[in-house]
This record gives structure tokens, C-alpha cells and sequence, in this order.
């Protein structure tokens, strides 16, 4: 039961997600604010609201393996997994903005991260600058955006409903995604026990793959439909707040201890295959994410999974 229970939790958590994002764009317009800001903020949160509700259920309820490794797992997930699957489908052009500001940010914050916790815990003053600096990446993004006069919302403009509708969809979501978060942590520790592992090697590879659905989707969608910047831009972007806004919300909220292995492991293979993506989309290659890259973070990703289940 427990693996249905887990499917049902993910299932709550991407529907509520969804749902939060479209009462969050209705309420919004409904206040005049900006489509650009509401494109950086709003579907932003939206979509990395799974990952929080994930870590925050974890984190007060004494699992703190499954906060951290759920971030961490799924960061690589979206750029080994979810970039590599998305190249193979479609090879992805790279604007000269993801290299220039960007992933120096997403790099940025992910040594920052990495430093935080050499002493094995985040603290909740480390967690408000996290939250100050995802501020100033919001701002800065959403005058970069101004700046070059693109619409972020065009997708979001027949996403209309009264006050009283846009404020019943973000309470029913708010509701799906705390449920659903309770839902999934709770079967992910039981799984842990029925197969005699550690919580933290089920939400790095379990948790973590469900929590990257939404960005899998998306990307994958955009690939399709050929706006394929949006693919990278949307997982550097997914990446810098589940660390900023994810990790800071949380441990704000509680302090979390990190695992000696998450330490000397996993984060380094996270800031590995940031640092890889790099590599990936210098303009020394184009500045294109062409199908053999695409197959080579896909086999990093596959490579990381089998050695976290036999390390």
C-alpha cells in the first residue's frame, strides 16, 4: 500500500502545484500586477511548491535526510534527467543570458549552499540570506525581463477567474499540497524500512524523481513546441529556488542536520553536474545542448542512481 500511497501523493502534489499556479495568475491579474512579475514569482513558487511542502513535512517531522535529499536529488534530476531526456528529444539552443547570468547564479548559490553545511546543519540565519538572495535573483530577473521587452505569460492569459475562484483554487491547493506532501514523506519512510535503507536514498532518487515531474513536463512541452530556451531556463531557474527559496523557507523555519554522505557525496555530484552543464552549453560548443549531450547527462544521471543504492 505504501507504493500506491506514495503514487497518490505525487498525483496531489503535481495537480495541487497546478492548481496553485492558476489561482496565484487569476488573483494576481485581478490586482494589475505585472505579468512579468507574476511569470517569475507565482509560476516560479507554483512549480517548485511540491519540493517545498516535501521538505518543510520533513523537516518538522524529524527526517531531515529526506528535506535535504529531496532538494538535492531532485536539482540533479532536473539537469541530468530532465535537460538530458529533453536533448534527446529536441537539441536545445542556449541564449546568451543562461551562461551570463544564470547558471553563474544557480553555481553560485550551490557553493553557497555547500559551504553552509560543512558543519552539518543549516541554520535559519543561513536559511534568510537563501531567502534575501532569491529576492535580488527575482528582481534582477524580472528587470533583465522588462529589459528585453518578452512576455512571460502568454501561456497564462486565458487563466481567468473571478476573485472568490482564484482564492478557493490557491486554499484547495495549499490543502492538496500539505496532505500530499504528509502522504508522500510518510510512505517514503516506510518504503526506507521495508527495503532496509536509508531515508536519504529514497528521497534522493524515489522523492526526488516525483518532485522533478513538473519540471520534466514542462521542459519536455517546450521542446515540442520549439521554445526551447525554456526548457534551460526553466530548470536553472527550478534549480535556484528549490536551494534559495526551498532550502531557505525551511530552514528558517527548522534547523536541519545534514548526513555525513550528503556531504562528501551528494552535494558534490550535484555542483559536478551543474558544473558539467556549464561545460555543456559553453559557445566553445555552439552554445547548443545537442542529442549526445543529451545521452551523457542521461547516463550521469542513471550512473549516480546505482551508486547511490550500492555506495
Amino acid at each position: 500500500m505504501d507504493y500506491l500511497y506514495l503514487f497518490i501523493g505525487f498525483v496531489i502534489l503535481l495537480y495541487s502545484g497546478d492548481l496553485l499556479v492558476k489561482g496565484g495568475v487569476a488573483l494576481s491579474s485581478h490586482f494589475k500586477i505585472s505579468t512579468l512579475v507574476v511569470g517569475v514569482t507565482v509560476v516560479s513558487f507554483g512549480t517548485s511548491a511540491p519540493e517545498l511542502f516535501v521538505s518543510l513535512d520533513a523537516a518538522l517531522h524529524g527526517s531531515p535526510d529526506i528535506a535535504i535529499g529531496n532538494i538535492i536529488g531532485s536539482n540533479i534530476a532536473n539537469i541530468a534527467l530532465v535537460l538530458g531526456f529533453t536533448a534527446i528529444l529536441m537539441p536545445l539552443p542556449v541564449r546568451s543570458n543562461s551562461i551570463k547570468f544564470d547558471w553563474p547564479f544557480m553555481m553560485g548559490a550551490s557553493i553557497l549552499f555547500y559551504l553552509f553545511i560543512l558543519n552539518q546543519q543549516l541554520e535559519y540565519y543561513e536559511g534568510i540570506i537563501f531567502v534575501i538572495l532569491l529576492i535580488v535573483f527575482m528582481v534582477w530577473t524580472i528587470w533583465k525581463s522588462r529589459k528585453e521587452s518578452r512576455n512571460l505569460s502568454a501561456e497564462f492569459e486565458s487563466a481567468k477567474y473571478s476573485i472568490i475562484i482564484a482564492v478557493l483554487l490557491i486554499v484547495a491547493a495549499s490543502v492538496g499540497l500539505y496532505f500530499g506532501a504528509n502522504l508522500l514523506v510518510d510512505s517514503a519512510k516506510n518504503i526506507a524500512l521495508e527495503f532496509g535503507v536509508s531515508e536519504r536514498v529514497v528521497a534522493l532518487t524515489l522523492v526526488a524523481f516525483g518532485t522533478s515531474v513538473p519540471e520534466l513536463a514542462t521542459s519536455a512541452v517546450a521542446a515540442y513546441k520549439k521554445e526551447m530556451d525554456i526548457s534551460i531556463g526553466n530548470i536553472i531557474g527550478s534549480n535556484i529556488f528549490n536551494i534559495l527559496g526551498v532550502l531557505g523557507v525551511t530552514s528558517i523555519l527548522k534547523n536541519i542536520f545534514i548526513s555525513q554522505p550528503i556531504i562528501s557525496f551528494d552535494i558534490l555530484i550535484m555542483l559536478g553536474v551543474s558544473f558539467l552543464l556549464f561545460l555543456l552549453i559553453l559557445p566553445l560548443h555552439k552554445g547548443k545542448l545537442h542529442r549526445w549531450k543529451g545521452f551523457l547527462l542521461l547516463s550521469v544521471y542513471l550512473i549516480y542512481i546505482y551508486l547511490v543504492f550500492t555506495k
